[in-house]
């Protein structure tokens, strides 16, 4: 078996069996569009719902007002920072 065989081998079993998922999905596009993108739109809406809850807990954390919001809370951020008085 020579190298060009191992790499049409691999070539044939992703064609032909890896991407007939997508395959399917592209003939589907052609008689049915909403179908064929259903998958898009239920990511996009778990998206959706993923950001919304993620803006929700960054409110309340805010609302909790424990975390210190000045210019120099980092070291690197300013000289009269804790880290440059340590050194």
């Amino acid at each position: 078996m020579s190298l060009t065989g191992f790499f049409e081998g691999i070539q044939a079993f992703a064609e032909e069996t890896l991407f007939a998922p997508f395959n399917a999905l592209a003939e589907t596009e052609l008689t049915n569009w909403w179908g064929a993108n259903g998958i898009n739109w239920i990511f996009m809406i778990i998206c959706c719902v993923a950001i919304g809850y993620w803006m929700r807990q960054l409110v309340d954390h805010n609302k909790e007002g424990e975390e210190r919001r000045d210019a120099i809370s980092h070291g690197f951020l300013g000289k009269d920072s804790n880290l440059e008085h340590e050194l």
